[in-house]
């Protein structure tokens, strides 16, 4: 018998009464059409009290799965707040890396001016880094509740990408050209936008992160809490200073005062040693090849042989009778040593064959002129 089957009452039956002599007999009593008679009270309480309870069960049931459901959904929140979050600390964490390295690169030991091909190399690399930083950082798959902090993410990593990538853009003409000035300029502009993006990330991805952590229930910092990274990527607000910046780079801005009145006493002077283009040292009395596309470079590889650093020193390369030439300043050279300077021809001869002259120009106080310039046959195809 089921739980909700009804018992139906056994057919009542009656003694057949033998009808008397002449008297028609009694027909039989029809059943009602409901198959059996009325149930007692106690049994139709019964049935009603056990659909009652089956009823209760089912609702316990279903709210039962309701708060596993909640319950497991709220974890998994939790779970993958805590995932974006220990990841976005392992970015900052790899930026700030590429920041030191970077600071390190433009703050050279030592006084001399650092070679200005090698510094771009190394800035590059920053450079690159910084966009695998933030490549990793698109790939990430941020909770609801952190996504206005996780569009601020991607803007502080693009910030300093972009600022890397203009500062490797500068740092030749601020080592090497009569524009210094306005490079380290450029180059500072481009050190306020990296000291922006720390800001941006400190007030605006860290703060919203910590709070979507509190409001989740999950502890930040501490022995057991999640950690988030500080993200200080410009060592010294001083980085914004032009003069700042100058002074890490071993450079000199032009137009400020230098030593000023009349030379130091002690020998001046420099000595040009050699040029070359794209590795190819050029030969004096003999005829050299250099491609006329794009327009070359010139590199002087100049000796300080006075007693004085000296500043400012003008390097200059001439085609004779074209208008292709080129000039380039150095901040400071160092008595005694050895450097380069890079001298890019603003535009290319037409083809065929000149007098290239490479100088490097006569400073305050230098007497010898004799070994400061050099000729070369050149033949551009």
């Amino acid at each position: 018998m089921s739980f909700f089957d009804e018992v139906d009452e056994p057919p009542r039956t009656e003694p057949r009464r033998t009808p008397r002599t002449g008297t028609r007999a009694a027909p039989p009593r029809r059943r009602s059409g409901s198959g059996g008679g009325r149930r007692p009270p106690s049994q139709q309480q019964s049935i009603q009290t056990r659909r009652v309870v089956l009823a209760v069960v089912v609702v316990i049931f279903i709210v039962l799965i309701a708060v596993g459901v909640h319950s497991c959904q709220v974890n998994a929140d939790r779970s993958a707040l805590k995932d974006y979050a220990n990841s976005t600390s392992s970015l900052i964490s790899r930026s700030n890396d590429n920041g030191r390295q970077l600071f390190s690169v433009l703050s050279p030991s030592g006084s001399a001016t650092p070679n200005a091909s090698t510094l771009q190399n190394q800035i590059n690399q920053a450079r690159q880094t910084a966009a695998n930083i933030l490549s990793s950082a698109r790939s990430l798959s941020a909770p609801d509740s952190v996504k206005t902090a996780n569009s601020n993410l991607h803007m502080t990593l693009q910030m300093r990408l972009d600022g890397i990538s203009n500062i490797g853009k500068e740092i030749q003409p601020a080592l090497g050209t009569a524009t210094s000035t306005d490079a380290i300029n450029a180059i500072a502009a481009e050190m306020a936008r990296l000291y922006a993006s720390d800001v941006l990330y400190k007030d605006y991805v860290a703060t919203a992160l910590a709070s979507a952590l509190h409001a989740n229930g999950i502890a930040v910092g501490g022995a057991n809490g999640v950690t988030i990274n500080p993200g200080q990527f410009v060592p010294d607000v001083q980085w914004v200073l032009p003069s700042f910046v100058a002074s890490k780079l071993h450079a000199t801005l032009q137009g400020s005062s230098t030593s000023g009145g009349k030379p130091a006493p002690g020998l001046h002077g420099h000595t040009l040693n050699s040029v070359s283009v794209n590795g190819t040292t050029l030969q004096t009395g003999s005829p050299n090849t250099v491609a006329v596309k794009p327009a070359p470079t010139f590199r002087l590889s100049i000796t300080n042989g006075g007693q004085n650093n000296e500043t400012n020193v003008v390097c200059k390369v001439t085609v004779n009778g074209t208008s292709s030439s080129g000039q380039t300043v150095i901040p400071q050279t160092t008595a005694g040593q050895t450097t380069t300077c890079d001298v890019p021809l603003k535009s290319p001869p037409a083809a065929g064959t000149y007098t290239v002259q490479a100088t490097v120009e006569k400073v305050p106080g230098e007497k010898n002129v004799s070994n400061n310039s050099q000729s070369y046959t050149v033949t551009f195809g």
